[in-house]
């Protein structure tokens, strides 16, 4: 499997270029998956389901399945969150697996800035992002800039670095 992460600071519209690389990826055939990271808890279940009431009984996992999908759910409790490649193992085979977050892995990304957030870019201090998708006009000069709106240019570009 191919992976390429999509990396920034809050507010700089990563979730916005990955739902349009997902959606530009598979209009173009190809199958892809991807990985959100949340640096808060978070919760995929509702209070008062049946599933929720099976992890606060004390399931350490609990799979949800229906017709149209199914979710697996496992409780850290005090464990360590998994690493990425870890996680990773666990997903099924695709043409591209797209990673929001996980800044510090050493996995290839691009990073998604603006201006107006007023955060300096990571880039000139990170080796693994291979191009910025900027709104705006950022200073970097050893690494290609390309627009945070052309979806398929950035598209493109991921596309020649991993050999789709």
């Amino acid at each position: 499997m191919r992976l390429y992460g999509v990396t920034g600071w809050k507010n700089a519209g990563k979730t916005g270029l990955m739902e349009r690389l997902v959606a530009e990826f598979t209009r173009r055939g190809l199958t892809v998956s991807t990985l959100k990271h949340a640096h808060h808890s978070f919760d995929v279940d509702h209070p008062g389901k049946d599933s929720r009431r099976h992890r606060e009984a004390g399931a350490h996992q609990v799979l949800l399945s229906s017709r149209t999908r199914w979710a697996l759910m496992t409780e850290l409790g005090e464990v360590e969150e998994p690493p990425l490649a870890d996680l990773l193992a666990r997903m099924a085979p695709v043409d591209l697996i797209l990673v929001e977050g996980w800044k510090r892995d050493r996995h290839p990304k691009v990073e998604a800035w603006r201006t107006e957030t007023g955060r300096p870019l990571i880039a000139p201090d990170d080796p693994t992002i291979r191009a910025v998708a900027a709104k705006g006009t950022p200073e970097i000069d050893d690494r290609p800039i390309l627009d945070l709106d052309d979806t398929a240019a950035i598209a493109d570009f991921i596309a020649a670095e991993v050999g789709l």
